[in-house]
């Protein structure tokens, strides 16, 4: 070999190692980390803090004491640390102190080069970026098997990282399936746990006597329409109200204590659509006792919708008694206020 060629070799050669250098720096990440007690036992609560591209991201939640080889806690006073912790997607390297049970440091992470391929070959391709995230959710293997064997609709990486953000595990798929819920949609489950349809909402529901399929389930939760709600609205007569509107009961403010403070006024039991539309337009109980203060005892539900829609209020009625005009049916009041007469 000619000094040119072991050269362009040396070069080569150096320029390779800086690749792997660069690549291996990509893979990796370092940064702080704090720990203190919980509330769990057997657990500590752990955060994780990074800087990069100029922004920070933290994550901290309750991690199994086991987890932390090398991390002794039962200690006190100050003490220095070290320890490891070691998941399917890669290992971090913590150092710092301990104080009583609390504490900080630093950390680097090395990710394991063989969880990126491993992933893929279950269906999950994994980016550089997020293995990181992936091993501090701790997203083993072991998950991504089961929940791949869920059979589930549109379940991608993201999916799966979501997943284990909020909760969605297979046995909370397993649960929702045995209350007789289809739950094969990714999205869907995601926003179940987000909003908090369980299991046990869809058992209580069941035992009601209603069969909510699942978008309804998701603007029961959202909206505050539970099984609690259902049994006290029974409770005042309003026995397996369709859900849609109870929905609409939770969304217009139709409350129990409103429909109690309309029954003490001689409303016994006005119909759900008649309830709604009561809160749509106003009919309050403040008003209706206005309302038997001037005269008028019990206007009917239509009669108190249609003063509301054209301003025939208690202020309005008192007006037109101190100019003369007394003894107005409803009827009357509403046809003035229609033409314009104030």
């Amino acid at each position: 070999m000619n000094r040119r060629q072991a050269l362009i070799s040396y070069v080569l050669i150096a320029c390779s190692l800086v690749i792997a250098l660069i690549a291996r720096a990509a893979d990796s990440r370092s940064g702080n980390w704090t720990l203190r007690l919980s509330d769990e036992p057997g657990k500590v609560e752990f955060g994780l803090i990074t800087h990069q591209h100029g922004g920070s991201s933290q994550h901290e939640s309750a991690w199994p004491l086991a987890s932390f080889q090398g991390l002794d806690i039962s200690k006190s006073g100050k003490q220095d640390a070290k320890f490891t912790i070691t998941s399917d997607a890669g290992r971090f390297d913590c150092q710092g102190y301990l104080e009583n049970g609390e504490g900080a440091g630093v950390f680097h992470f090395t990710p394991d080069p063989n969880y990126a391929q491993q992933m893929r070959s279950l269906g999950f391709p994994v980016e550089e970026d997020k293995q990181y995230s992936m091993a501090v959710l701790d997203i083993s293997l072991d998950f991504a098997r089961r929940i791949k064997a869920e059979n589930l609709q549109d379940l991608d990486t993201d999916k799966l990282i979501a997943f284990r953000i909020h909760g969605v595990s297979p046995e909370f798929i397993e649960g929702l399936r045995k209350e007789g819920l289809k739950a094969s949609n990714s999205d869907k489950l995601v926003a179940f746990r987000i909003h908090g349809v369980s299991p046990e909402m869809v058992r209580a529901l069941h035992q009601l006597g209603y069969q909510p399929d699942e978008d309804t389930l998701i603007a029961m939760r959202i909206h505050g329409a539970t099984p609690e709600f259902a049994d006290q609205l029974k409770k005042l007569g309003y026995d397996h109200v369709d859900l849609e509107k109870l929905i609409a009961f939770r969304i217009h403010g139709v409350s129990p204590e409103y429909i109690e403070h309309l029954q003490k006024l001689g409303y016994r039991h006005p119909d759900p659509d008649q309830l709604i539309a009561f809160r749509i337009h106003g009919v309050s109980p403040e008003f209706v006792e206005n309302l038997k203060r001037l005269g008028y005892e019990n206007p009917t539900p239509d009669q108190l919708v249609a003063m509301r829609i054209h301003g025939v209020t208690p202020e309005y009625i008192t007006s037109l008694k101190s100019h003369g005009m007394k003894d107005l049916t409803i009827d009357q009041l509403v046809s003035m206020r229609i033409h314009g007469i104030n």
